[in-house]
């Protein structure tokens, strides 16, 4: 088994956000990853270990708890070192289990504490560890941290080292001090220039071929914003108003000590608004921004004051909408104080930070480095991040055009504001441009140059011959198409139809019904479909699954449930997993009798018949489908049994009540449903869809274009 051990080289390098990122990328690319956090250093405001408990929460790991620092200095006193070590192999053994490679996150140095360094070299010698080092500029000058970067190495003996592998840089172009900073502009122009090929102008010890920098992560005030809730308790405020301070974020904090007209430039979302308790006329003007859609992170009252209950009562439409009101005894001047030494290191159960961070981290990291140390293998299980890693390589590489006939609804913008950004399809946004531009700036989702907005009453009128065309045999006049095309949904599908664009997603604010029914008229099912049929991607955490139909067919007949197991199984086997068709019922093999266990058995015997080349067995039971053991003792023989990756459900209500109920009380990610059947793809969207549940779906959209 292969270890890294990851040592930082001083203090606040963000050897944690590091690890877990180095763990993320590892696992995208098929490498089965374990981690292991050896002794814990844990502070006040955090009194579970970090690194272990997000990884147990957001993956399938399960790292074995780490000792005390307390307890590792006690041994170590006592001349104990030895029995240490070996309860630290322990640990390590234990955390491994059958990865190929486990990350080991060292010690961060404490000032005059010279045992940490001793202990991580240690440890990563006990282990036989590769060593990976992690260091911050921060205030140090180029030359100083080259330096630094130097004496961390001797530790492990030195820059030639075999064991050495290179360095990673974090936090680039951050600010010197306070986190709650925003902007981009804080990086200097000469770091944003830094990359992997010219970093050896900068700091010489990259010149060595033995010693490479393994990744270059620039600072970003949104993976260090912490939610209203956070700066609430940090400063045991009393709340007046709790609105969305459990999920909005502070992005920067204004001292509104001007007057109103001098501060409406600082209303912008994210804004955290920090004035005395009498300023009435701050609290009038944030409850308007609120109103008019700008998502302030809240406003906090100073000095013990608060302004006139007839003036809150007055601000009762924005504090409906998530204004947070909050209130402290100090006054303003000693709250900025307080706030600039907030700690900047995320909380353990804000797990929505800690994923953007190491997707973040994970993206910076140049894993080029794997493949030369020939001690590890690529596995062939898709987790859910190599699923989703996968899932956005595929589609930039596609370079395919999709529409979103819902332009002007919040959460599809910032959808194709993040496509855009990371290049996963060039998106156009049907809508008023002008509204679709406020609706951005108010949420702070910047329009790129890779979105297109198109107005559809000016192109309207392009599709009236080619929708009469489509449905004169429907009887469809002009006038009648003309009226069609004034649903933004029809108009996108011909659009698509005529080949103008690649693909479609809608449903935010549509039913299914809505987005499929053009399809169905217009572009048509492939010639080899017998109908129209769908699936989510569900991602557990040690795997991803199929589950369909669960949006499109209500009551499929025998032969339909067969064609849409084939259609599954394809689909599954097109975007990387291995397809286990299980064909659910209430009942496992011949036991169960009835129409519709009968429906399953028939429809399992005309798949196979069908496809003999896919693995296909049914009816099963959900859990003899996906639990080993329960497999063993009611279907024995099958070779879906225990091990199914596709789940077949006999109806939709099965088949949406499943996926939704494992969805939310698994809390996890599922991307679609993804319709197929259709000679064009077209997708469809839960109105409850988060924007990644949208990212995705466009995603997905633009690879079935290829």
């Amino acid at each position: 088994m292969y270890s890294i051990f990851i040592a930082p080289t001083s203090s606040s390098t963000g050897l944690t956000s590091v690890c877990l990122g180095l763990v993320r990328a590892l696992d995208q690319i098929g490498i089965a990853v374990a981690f292991c956090k050896p002794i814990a250093q844990l502070t006040d405001s955090n009194q579970v270990d970090q690194s272990t408990f997000i990884l147990k929460q957001t993956t399938a790991l399960e790292p074995c708890e780490p000792l005390s620092l307390e307890y590792a200095q006690h041994l170590m006193s006592q001349g104990k070192e030895g029995q240490l070590m070996e309860e630290i192999v322990s640990i390590y053994s234990q955390s491994a289990k059958n990865a190929d490679v486990v990350i080991v996150e060292g010690l961060v140095p404490i000032a005059n504490e010279n045992y940490i360094d001793r202990l991580n070299s240690a440890i990563a010698k006990t282990l036989n560890s590769d060593v990976i080092l992690v260091a911050a500029k921060k205030h140090r000058s180029y030359a100083g941290l080259n330096k630094r970067i130097e004496m961390t190495a001797s530790l492990f003996g030195g820059l030639n080292s075999k064991k050495l592998l290179g360095c990673i840089l974090n936090k680039i172009g951050a600010p010197e001090d306070g986190q709650l900073q925003a902007g981009d502009e804080i990086i200097e122009v000469d770091e944003k220039q830094i990359t992997l090929e010219n970093i050896s102008h900068k700091i010489p010890i990259f010149e060595k071929k033995s010693f490479r920098c393994l990744g270059l992560i620039y600072w970003n005030p949104d993976l260090i914003s912490p939610r209203t809730l956070e700066v609430a308790n940090y400063l045991k405020a009393k709340v007046i108003s709790k609105g969305n301070m459990d999920t909005q974020r502070v992005k920067q904090i204004t001292l509104a000590a001007r007057t109103v007209p001098n501060m409406l430039h600082t209303l912008l979302p994210g804004t955290l608004l920090v004035t005395p308790g009498d300023r009435e006329d701050i609290l009038l003007a944030a409850s308007l921004a609120v109103a008019n859609g700008v998502p302030l992170a809240g406003i906090l009252f100073t000095g013990d004051l608060l302004p006139d209950q007839r003036i809150i009562d007055l601000c009762e439409i924005a504090i409906d909408k998530g204004l947070t009101i909050l209130s402290t005894k100090s006054n303003t001047y000693l709250t900025a104080q307080i706030l600039n030494k907030m700690p900047s290191e995320v909380p353990s159960d804000d797990l929505e930070r800690m994923e953007a961070v190491m997707e973040s981290v994970a993206d910076s990291l140049d894993v080029n480095w794997v493949e030369a140390q020939g001690k590890l293998s690529v596995d062939t299980r898709l987790s859910p991040p190599a699923f989703r890693y996968a899932l956005v390589q595929r589609a930039k590489a596609a370079n395919k055009t999709v529409v979103l006939p819902e332009g002007e609804e919040p959460r599809t913008i910032q959808a194709a504001c993040i496509c855009a950004q990371k290049q996963i399809a060039k998106c156009i946004l049907l809508g008023r441009e002008s509204e679709i531009v406020r609706i951005a700036q108010a949420h702070g989702y910047e329009i790129g140059n890779n979105i297109e907005i198109i107005n559809p009453e000016d192109i309207q009128k392009n599709y009236i011959a080619g929708l009469v065309e489509r449905r004169k045999h429907k009887g469809v006049t002009s006038q009648m198409a003309q009226s069609y095309l004034e649903d933004n949904v029809v108009l996108g599908t011909m659009m698509l139809a005529q080949n103008e664009v690649d693909g479609l997603v809608s449903g935010a604010i549509h039913t299914t019904a809505n987005t499929i029914r053009p399809a169905l008229q217009l572009i048509k099912t492939k010639p080899d479909a017998a109908l129209v049929s769908s699936i989510f991607f569900m991602l557990l955490p040690e795997q991803v699954l199929v589950y369909g139909d669960c949006a499109v067919n209500p009551d499929p007949t025998a032969q339909e449930l067969a064609d849409i197991a084939i259609q599954s199984g394809d689909s599954a086997k097109a975007f990387g997993i291995e397809p286990k068709i299980a064909m659910i019922s209430y009942s496992t093999g011949k036991s169960g009798k009835g129409s519709e266990v009968e429906k399953v058995r028939e429809a399992t015997r005309l798949a196979k018949a069908a496809r003999p080349d896919l693995l296909i067995d049914g009816p099963l039971q959900y859990d003899a489908a996906s639990v080993a053991n329960v497999a063993k003792s009611k279907a024995p023989d099958s070779e879906v049994a225990g091990q199914a990756t596709v789940f077949i459900f006999p109806d939709l209500n099965t088949g949406n009540t499943t996926y939704k109920a494992v969805q939310r009380s698994a809390n996890l990610i599922s991307i679609g449903p993804m319709l197929q059947g259709l000679n064009k793809p077209v997708n469809d969207l839960s109105r409850g869809a988060l924007v990644d549940d949208i990212v995705y779906t466009i995603a997905l959209t633009a690879i079935q274009a290829v």
